[in-house]
């Protein structure tokens, strides 16, 4: 059987399409994997805002703390001293 031109140019278009199918899924592929790691990253900056804030809070409630003992600690400095034992 002998190729004409006619045969040839079909032959290289089926070729040409079929590398461009065969790319498109490798993209296709790359892609998936690219949004897969995004989402995992997604998933760990969350998980460390959500410590940060629950850090955060422990630390606000902390320095409350703080702020209420102080006054405290300041009367007991400035009462008068008691005389010591013994």
């Amino acid at each position: 059987m002998f190729l004409t031109k006619r045969h040839l140019a079909r032959m290289l278009g089926v070729a040409i399409a079929a590398a461009a199918l065969t790319s498109c899924a490798t993209y296709k592929d790359e892609f998936a994997n690219i949004n897969s790691r995004l989402d995992s990253l997604d998933m760990k900056v969350q998980g460390a805002a959500q410590s940060a804030e629950a850090a955060n809070q422990s630390a606000t409630q902390a320095n409350q703390r703080l702020d209420q003992i102080e006054g405290r600690v300041q009367q007991l400095e400035n009462a008068r001293g008691r005389q010591p034992r013994g």
